[in-house]
């Protein structure tokens, strides 16, 4: 009877060893894990396919991180989380950023993750061919009324000096029914995401679509950034460097080719809702997005582009004044490397030996040029849906 006794109580404690380590034993839990949250800009989806890659295969744990992953949406504000002290690490737009820290937010951009700006217009070529930005004139253009996609339209507008008769701009909400029934010409989109859904739907009735790139003529205004605050980066340079670099090791083997399976396998566990062939479209257009050469360093910042949002900004008087975006970005001019913005608590000594350091230089390069803006054909729509505008 003891001798039973005794082995149930050794199975129980054999069972109990093995969940234990189930749920993370051996060196990484022997270490133990920094927590850490990280909030994103928008819902799961292609889009942060860097940041779920880094999750799922372990890469955050490999740093000794133990990072919360939050969604996030319309009514998430990942900058007022940062602020609270809610999370540590978050996705934002620049014009967010750009606008906090018009009102003194304490916030630092540490890595740019798309290079080219994923809001673009979907367009039917065969009926509605634009060449060049005056083919815009008459035609009726959907914005969404204090968005961004106002303020890139607008920036465009003027600087090609097309007055406001000259088009048609059109209320947007979440609903694409006016584009579908032709009564919208140009309809604003992610690139990458619901582009490539609206793009498929239409397809199937034979129709072949464009995606107008503001970016091809100009007009640059930086999309998602990732952003810490200042206090975190000078009290906890290490964390802040170790998110980092596992944050873009993530993306740099969520984009590679090879891994191509098992990225839309992880993207798929959070958005079941969309097919794996859509899932696949959409991870080449975003892979075009964030490395557009293969020169492009993932997570540069760049610089320029940065100061070019600001004086949008400032000229259709969404902030009060220039803020001097450099200092939110902790570089000077060019394109800052994203691991060199750590090290901004480090010595005289070693900044001087960062300095000499040799940075890869990305230039947001427009995918194709203006010109490719015109469509192809139904037989290669899924080739140009692979290589956004």
């Amino acid at each position: 009877m003891k001798a039973g006794i005794h082995i149930a109580i050794s199975l129980l404690a054999a069972l109990a060893v093995m969940a234990f380590c189930a749920g993370g034993c051996g060196k990484k839990a022997e270490k133990g894990l920094e927590d850490v949250t990280f909030r994103l800009k928008w819902l799961f989806n292609t889009s942060v396919v860097g940041d779920l890659y880094a999750d799922v295969h372990g890469i955050f744990a490999d740093y000794g991180l133990q990072v919360t992953i939050k969604e996030g949406g319309p009514e998430r504000d990942a900058i007022k989380e940062l602020e609270l002290g809610h999370a540590q690490f978050g996705v934002a737009s620049a014009d967010q950023v750009i606008r906090a820290a018009s009102k003194g937010a304490p916030i630092v951009v540490i890595a740019q993750l798309f290079q080219a700006n994923p809001l673009q217009w979907i367009y039917r070529p065969a009926k509605t061919p634009i060449h060049t930005v005056y083919d815009l004139k008459g035609k009726t253009i959907g914005v969404t009324y204090g968005g961004n996609d106002e303020t890139i339209m607008k920036a465009l507008l003027t600087k090609y000096e097309i007055k406001k008769n000259d088009i048609k701009f059109f209320s947007v909400r979440y609903d694409y029914t006016p584009f579908y029934r032709e009564d919208v010409d140009l309809w604003p989109v992610y690139q990458n995401a619901e582009g490539i859904i609206i793009a498929d739907k239409l397809g199937k009735g034979g129709e072949v679509v464009g995606f107008f790139n503001p970016d091809a003529f100009g007009v640059r205004f930086v999309a998602n950034s990732v952003v810490t605050t200042e206090h975190l980066l000078r009290a906890r340079p290490e964390t802040v460097e170790k998110f980092l670099r596992a944050l873009l090791e993530g993306w740099q083997q969520a984009l590679d080719p090879a891994n191509e399976k098992k990225a839309v396998e992880t993207i798929h566990q959070f958005d079941k809702d969309t097919p794996i062939h859509i899932i696949r479209r959409q991870l080449t257009a975003t892979r075009v997005l964030v490395k557009p050469s293969p020169e492009t360093e993932i997570g540069a910042i760049d610089v320029k582009a940065w100061a070019e949002t600001e004086r949008i900004m400032v000229t259709q008087k969404l902030i009060p004044g220039l803020v001097g975006v450099e200092r939110i970005l902790r570089s000077g001019s060019g394109t800052a490397s994203p691991t060199s913005l750590v090290n901004q608590g480090s010595s005289d000594e070693d900044q001087t030996a960062q300095s000499g350091m040799k940075c890869r230089i990305c230039s947001l390069t427009s995918v194709n040029s203006a010109a490719s803006i015109s469509a192809s054909t139904s037989s290669a729509s899924n080739q140009q849906m692979d290589r956004p505008l």
